[in-house]
């Protein structure tokens, strides 16, 4: 009887790890079937983004699909920048660790930014250097 209450967690945690798995393939899976649309795209757990010449679309990865869809022309932006920890560094000499990353879009015709977050620097360091190629 003792044995069985203390496999029981076990079994709870097994189920667990085996329905996040479940979920995130899903995710992935979805996240395929949506990319195909454009020439470039990434995934990750906060975002997904997708390029097709000068428009970006980014939303969040589920299940069923990318939710809270949004599209920018790069032609609107005015600079790219990458944050960490929500101060500016430079894609040149990024840092080698850090919290919040993202890439801020700043309007040219409003105080408007947006925010596109990553899971690591070094993936926002390529995006963000291959979006500064095609603005230009």
């Amino acid at each position: 009887m003792e044995r069985g209450l203390i496999w029981l967690p076990l079994l709870g945690l097994f189920f667990w790890l085996a329905w996040q798995g479940r979920n995130e393939f899903q995710k992935v899976e979805a996240y395929q079937n949506w990319a195909q649309q454009f020439e470039k795209s990434k995934y990750d757990l906060y975002a997904v983004l997708g390029q097709n010449g000068k428009e970006l679309t980014w939303g969040k990865p589920t299940r069923t699909g990318p939710i809270d869809l949004k599209t920018f022309s790069l032609e609107r932006v005015r600079e790219i920048r990458l944050l960490v920890e929500e101060k500016p560094v430079a894609l040149e000499t990024p840092p080698n660790k850090g919290k919040a990353i993202a890439l801020e879009f700043i309007m040219q015709d409003s105080q408007d930014t947006v925010r596109i977050p990553f899971t690591e620097i070094p993936i926002a360091v390529e995006w963000g250097q291959y979006l500064l190629k095609k603005k230009n």
